[in-house]
């Protein structure tokens, strides 16, 4: 894979397609400021039509073009760097540059290739010939019956829909996925010097992962098999017959029924290990062991059954509505393949550069303009995104030069990446997978749960913001000139990209369905990216979206099957209700009062549901604590919104919690920094995300930061809880802005103040705000005995 040129003209060196996930690569050297190139006259977008998925990396990307912002392309020159593409049409007017001004200039394809490395945990296969034919042809088949569902439903009913949907989707995990098992190392290292030539193992090693193998046509063709039996119209001894014969067998399978449902069950193990690796496996097994062997527990413990035998899982599973074809599988079929084209078609069209470009614009003069950029380009891209360590990859292969010239360290700059890539998760239109299985669940619209979310997010990129404010001036960052140029002019230009994005919110309003309105926001965005001649959507690259949309869509439509296993095995053993007793329990050994028992309850599910998603991915995590951790919080009198929004901010927080962080490791990978120090410096940037989900639960005024409870309750909620974050993110940095650096005994009170605001009850609010002033006292006095530093010492410390 091509390296990355950033924005100062050195290079990105990114990670090679076969290194382990968790090894940062090396930092770049600071490199000289270049001129600021002149602008183009036309100003359109950079974009390339994309490289498909059957289309491999045949080297660097293409970087010549205009971008959005007006900047002049550059061309790479014999060493290796971009040098400014001599422009005779440039304006004669333009500024003067700053010495130390920086453009915005990244190729779209290397970033989209390092991005991949992290979304799924897995780096899928690029397929090229007759396999990516078959691959980009069934792809197009899948999306087209998605985009076909929408208005004309199968007449058999959306279970009908899902079964062929899984038949188009799962055979191709298989293909698209290596099984990448390997030897361990020592034997590796045996065979190497056994071998004539050192690097012979690791070449066929590749190159047999590089194509499918006789192993993944078999698994492709049972897929399809076990995948269209329910369906298909033939009698197959005592069992086959179609569809409605298949329904009329529930509770009573035929042999052949449990055979292929055997069959589909290790399938999509395999495929989730394919996807996400080894631990959600591990978990569906945990979940099916204890169905089948539950019976055998004493039936004094709260956790016992009755006892299921295989049959009856495989039934559960097979052919009933929680099981393989439940909700979960619903939402990946019904929304999350569409808004995945959506995102595509975005990218294509030019809107994720835009989206960086415009926030660069709108804080090119500022002091901390390089981490205000990084954390709007977050904001933006997140809207579209849905993804936090795509995001994380794709703002800092832009945002990360501009960190590093400014004096970031690159642990530090990396911890601000991955807070603002993790947002993309939270933030409205387009929310993670597990947003749209609470839609589902609670019966709600998804505009409902937009609206839940709304001001979490607000906060949660308040937090970040004010955290970049404190580091700029506890630091003493660098002033950095950002070579864009005016937002008003890209506004005019290419303002037209946002357009999508209110269409979807307006027709939610409307009453129009989630799936209809991103379907009517596709339209909308192919017919304005004609607008900029060179990232139109002609047919070909539409045909390339559809591809990329399918494609991003497998590995989470693998999880979503697999996530029947647990919600099956759940419903069917009633541990929902069993775990819940188990963990109020917990809290009532420790204290018998109904505030605090909710309150312990509380924390003890914010641990478990960070452990848990530790190890599995957002939506898995989500389903799982849901079924566990969601009827425990229901016992106690929380509403359901609370308890959804509850479950669901912690499953995504998983993804910025040490000692995974899979947003944190994506932003080690881009900057070169130390990645243990990264991921504690991405737990400060986010800290605050961490304790405001808490006060949705804790007390009823909670929920007016999801938006219920009346224009009044929303504001004094919001008010209080923007406060609890701003001294927490003070505690947290060390420093008070406008008046200087905070001590030990400053930073306590901060911290005791911020989570005591998050109580938001009339008495806890004015304890908290007096030691919240308390603080901010302590912080004068000390100023006003230590002197105000002069910025000339600033200066002799960077």
């Amino acid at each position: 894979m091509s390296p990355i040129s950033t924005p100062d003209g050195s290079s990105l060196p990114a990670r090679p397609a076969n290194s382990p996930a968790g090894e940062p690569t090396a930092s770049t050297d600071r490199a000289a400021p270049r001129p600021r190139p002149t602008p183009e006259p036309d100003g359109d977008h950079p974009t390339q039509p994309a490289t498909g998925p059957t289309e491999p990396d045949q080297g660097g990307p293409d970087t010549s073009g205009p971008d959005p912002s007006g900047n002049r392309a550059t061309t790479p020159d014999q060493s290796g760097h971009d040098t400014p593409t001599p422009d005779p049409s440039a304006d004669d007017d333009a500024t003067t540059p700053h010495p130390s001004a920086v453009h915005l200039s990244t190729p779209e394809r290397a970033t989209r290739d390092l991005a991949a490395q992290f979304e799924d945990e897995k780096q899928g296969r690029v397929l090229t010939g007759p396999v990516g034919l078959i691959l980009t042809g069934v792809s197009l088949a899948v999306g087209a019956l998605a985009l076909w569902q929408v208005f004309r439903p199968l007449s058999q009913g959306s279970k009908y829909y899902l079964i062929i949907f899984l038949a188009g989707v799962l055979p191709l995990v298989f293909l698209a996925y290596p099984a990448d098992l390997r030897l361990p190392a020592r034997l590796r290292t045996r065979r190497r010097r056994d071998s004539t030539d050192p690097d012979s193992t690791d070449r066929d090693s590749d190159s047999t992962r590089a194509r499918p193998t006789a192993t993944d046509w078999v698994l492709v063709a049972l897929a399809a098999a076990a995948c269209l039996y329910p369906v298909l119209p033939i009698p197959i001894g005592t069992g086959g017959g179609g569809y409605n014969a298949f329904l009329d067998r529930q509770g009573l399978l035929a042999p052949v029924d449990l055979v292929l449902g055997t069959v589909l069950l290790l399938l999509l193990l395999e495929a989730c290990r394919r996807t996400t690796g080894w631990v959600l496996p591990a978990v569906c097994l945990l979940f099916l062991g204890y169905g089948y062997y539950g019976g055998l527990l004493p039936q004094s413990w709260p956790v016992a059954h009755a006892g299921l035998d295989f049959g009856q899982l495989v039934d559960a599973f097979y052919n009933s509505d929680s099981g393989f074809y439940g909700t979960p599988l619903d939402v990946a079929a019904s929304y999350i393949v569409l808004f995945t084209i959506y995102g595509a078609v975005l990218e294509l069209s030019g809107a994720g550069r835009f989206f960086v470009e415009l926030s660069a614009a709108a804080f090119r003069r500022s002091r901390t303009a390089a981490g205000r950029t990084a954390v709007a380009s977050g904001f933006l891209l997140g809207t579209v995104s849905g993804s936090g360590a795509a995001t994380t990859v794709s703002i800092g292969a832009v945002t990360w030069p501009l960190l590093r010239r400014a004096g970031y360290p690159p642990e530090r700059a990396g911890g601000m990446l991955a807070a603002a890539g993790v947002g993309a998760i939270l933030s409205p239109p387009t929310l993670g997978a597990a947003a749209f299985i609470i839609a589902e669940y609670l019966g709600v619209s998804y505009l409902q749960v937009l609206g839940w979310a709304t001001v979490p997010t607000v906060l949660y990129y308040l937090g970040i913001l004010l955290s970049v404010e404190i580091d700029a001036r506890r630091s003493g960052v660098l002033p950095v000139v950002i070579d864009v140029g005016s937002p008003w002019r890209l506004l005019a230009r290419f303002g037209y990209h946002f357009a999508s994005l209110i269409a979807i919110i307006v027709f939610l309003a409307v009453g129009v369905s989630a799936t209809k309105a991103v379907v009517f926001a596709i339209v909308l965005a192919v017919a304005l990216s004609f607008l900029a001649p060179k990232s139109r959507l002609t047919p070909a690259r539409l045909v390339t979206a559809l591809v990329t949309g399918v494609r991003g869509v497998l590995a989470v439509t693998a999880v979503c099957a697999a996530a029947g296993i647990i919600t099956a095995t759940t419903t069917k053993t009633g541990l929902g209700p069993q775990a819940a007793a188990l963990l109020i329990g917990g809290a009532q050994a420790a204290t018998s009062d109904p505030t605090l028992v909710l309150v312990l309850t509380a924390l003890l599910a914010a641990v478990a549901l960070s452990l848990l998603g530790l190890a599995v991915p957002v939506t898995a995590s989500f389903v799982i604590g849901w079924v566990i951790v969601g009827p425990a919080l229901l016992d106690l009198g929380v509403t359901a919104p609370a308890a959804a929004m509850f479950v669901f901010y912690f499953a995504v927080l998983s993804e910025v919690s040490p000692p995974t962080a899979l947003a944190a490791v994506a932003a080690a990978a881009v900057t070169g920094g130390r990645l243990v120090p990264t991921m504690w410096q991405t737990l400060r940037y986010a800290l605050p995300a961490y304790l405001t989900p808490i006060a949705f639960v804790i007390t009823p005024a909670g929920l007016g930061l999801l938006g219920i409870g009346g224009v009044g309750r929303i504001a004094v909620a919001a008010a209080v809880t923007a406060l609890s974050v701003a001294v927490l993110a003070v505690a947290a940095g060390g420093w008070l802005p406008g008046v200087g650096p905070a001590g030990v005994p400053e930073r306590v009170l901060g911290a005791l103040a911020g989570v005591t605001l998050l109580w938001l009850e009339p008495v806890p609010v004015a304890v908290g705000t007096a030691l919240a002033a308390v603080a901010a006292v302590g912080v004068l006095v000390r100023r006003g005995s230590a002197g105000r530093p002069s910025s000339d010492l600033v200066e002799e410390k960077l």
